[in-house]
C-alpha cells in the first residue's frame, strides 16, 4: 500500500492544462508541475503560453507550450497528437479554457447588455468556445487515454453553473447596471452535462471524468465588488488564485482513483446558504 502522498504524486505522467495562460490556467500548471508531471501549458495566445511554459522550465520543471484553439478541430488533434509524439502519453486534461467578461476585453461591453437585447453572436462566440471547445479537445485527447486504458479529465465549472448569478452584487452606486451575462451560467452548466455523460460513458474503464467548480477569484476587482461577493460566502471573502490548487491536484492524481463523474466544489461557502 502506498503512502497517501505518494497518491498525489505525478511523476512520470504528462498533463495538458487549455487556458494555460489564464488566471487559473496558469496555477493550475504550475501545480502539475510540481507534483512532478510534464505540462503541455495550451493558449489561443501562443506567446502567453510560451511563457508560462518557459517561466516553468526556469524553476525546473518540465515543460511545453501550444498555440491551441479549442474551437477548431484540426487544432485540438494536432495539439493531442504533438503531445503523444513528443511524450508518449498523455494523462491528464484540465479544461479551463474559457471565455468570461472579466477575462476578454473583446465582450466585456456586452455585460451592460440586458437579457432582452443581448447579441446573438456574443452568445454564439461564448458556446462555441466553453462548450464546443471542451467537447473537441476532450474528444482529441480521450481516444489516447483509451488506448492507455487510464487518465483523468477535469472541467472547471463555477457557482454560476449550480445556479443563476445573483445580479445584484455587481450593482454600483451611480454608476450604469452591469450584468453577469447569460452565456456564463448556461455554458458552465453545460459543463457539468458533459462531465456526467463522458463519467458515465466510459464506465467500467480507469478514464475518470469530474468538475472543479471555483468560487470568485480576486482578480483586481473595485472594491464595491468585493465587498458585495464576500458578503454572500460563508469564509467572508474571495479566494486567492491558489487556493484551487489542491483540489486540482486531487482531482488529477491518483488520491481520486474512487471518484468519477462528481464535482468538487471549492467556493468559500457560497453555495452553503
Amino acid at each position: 500500500m502506498s503512502e497517501i502522498f505518494e497518491k498525489f504524486s505525478l511523476k512520470e505522467k504528462v498533463a495538458l492544462v487549455t487556458g494555460g495562460a489564464g488566471l487559473l490556467g496558469k496555477e493550475f500548471c504550475l501545480t502539475l508541475a510540481q507534483a512532478g508531471a510534464v505540462v503541455y501549458a495550451a493558449d489561443l495566445n501562443g506567446a502567453a503560453a510560451e511563457q508560462v511554459a518557459d517561466g516553468l522550465r526556469s524553476a525546473g520543471y518540465q515543460a511545453f507550450s501550444i498555440q491551441l484553439d479549442v474551437t477548431d478541430p484540426a487544432s485540438t488533434s494536432a495539439a493531442a497528437e504533438r503531445i503523444v509524439r513528443e511524450s508518449g502519453r498523455i494523462d491528464v486534461l484540465v479544461n479551463s479554457a474559457a471565455m468570461d467578461p472579466k477575462f476578454d476585453p473583446q465582450h466585456a461591453e456586452t455585460s451592460r447588455n440586458t437579457f432582452e437585447d443581448y447579441p446573438l453572436k456574443s452568445w454564439q462566440d461564448a458556446v462555441n468556445v466553453n462548450l464546443t471547445g471542451p467537447f473537441l479537445i476532450t474528444q482529441a485527447v480521450v481516444k489516447h487515454m483509451v488506448n492507455q486504458k487510464k487518465g483523468s479529465i477535469i472541467n472547471i465549472c463555477s457557482t454560476y453553473g449550480l445556479g443563476g448569478p445573483d445580479q445584484r452584487i455587481y450593482e454600483k452606486p451611480g454608476k450604469s447596471t452591469v450584468y453577469k451575462p447569460v452565456y456564463y451560467t448556461v455554458t458552465k452548466a453545460g459543463i457539468l452535462g458533459l462531465t456526467k455523460y463522458l463519467a458515465t460513458y466510459y464506465a467500467g474503464t480507469e478514464i475518470r471524468v469530474n468538475a472543479l467548480t471555483p468560487g470568485g477569484v480576486f482578480y483586481g476587482h473595485d472594491d464595491d465588488f468585493v465587498r458585495n461577493y464576500s458578503a454572500r460566502t460563508v469564509i467572508g471573502r474571495m479566494a486567492r488564485k491558489d487556493e484551487m490548487n489542491g483540489a486540482r491536484l486531487f482531482l488529477a492524481s491518483d488520491a481520486s482513483s474512487y471518484m468519477t463523474g462528481g464535482n468538487l466544489v471549492v467556493d468559500g461557502g457560497w453555495t452553503a446558504w
